[in-house]
């Protein structure tokens, strides 16, 4: 389990991945929680013109597995996704700003689950909700 706020130590080590590219920031990434933001550009939307739903999944499983990795117990060397399910309710437009914010539900030895919300900084609306089960690794 990492103690204290992590996010520097998360940007850092995301350059160059898939959060990286999408620009998301992280304003917290710690034992139980995670939040963090992106500002919606045109590399975030669909070809229809509407924000892609793949954008804010990004987002949602990036806070829920950083904190993850914030949160594990002693002895374990990671997580891997076992189960993802998000309900959208909302988008967001370009030059909005789309935020998260993860909290862990439970965090058993052997699994943790996790709930996000996504919601549109600009107009205050909730965007997705996000649910996640995380199987937690152990070196053999």
């Amino acid at each position: 389990m990492l103690e204290g706020n992590q996010a520097a130590l998360f940007a850092e080590r995301q350059q160059g991945t898939l959060p990286g590219v999408l620009g998301v920031t992280w304003d917290e990434v710690a034992n139980g929680r995670a939040r963090g933001r992106f500002t919606v550009e045109k590399m975030h939307m669909a070809a229809n013109g509407y924000l892609h739903a793949a954008s804010v999944v990004a987002l949602v499983d990036t806070a829920c597995g950083y904190a993850c990795l914030a949160s594990l117990p002693d002895g374990a060397s990671g997580f891997t996704t076992i189960e993802i399910k998000t309900n959208y309710l909302g988008t967001a437009k370009e030059d909005e700003t789309v935020a998260c914010e993860a909290r862990l539900l439970h965090g058993g030895r052997m699994t943790q689950v996790w709930d996000a919300e996504a919601f549109n900084e600009t107009t205050g609306k909730t965007m997705a909700v996000f649910r996640c089960t995380q199987m937690v690794l152990y070196p053999r």
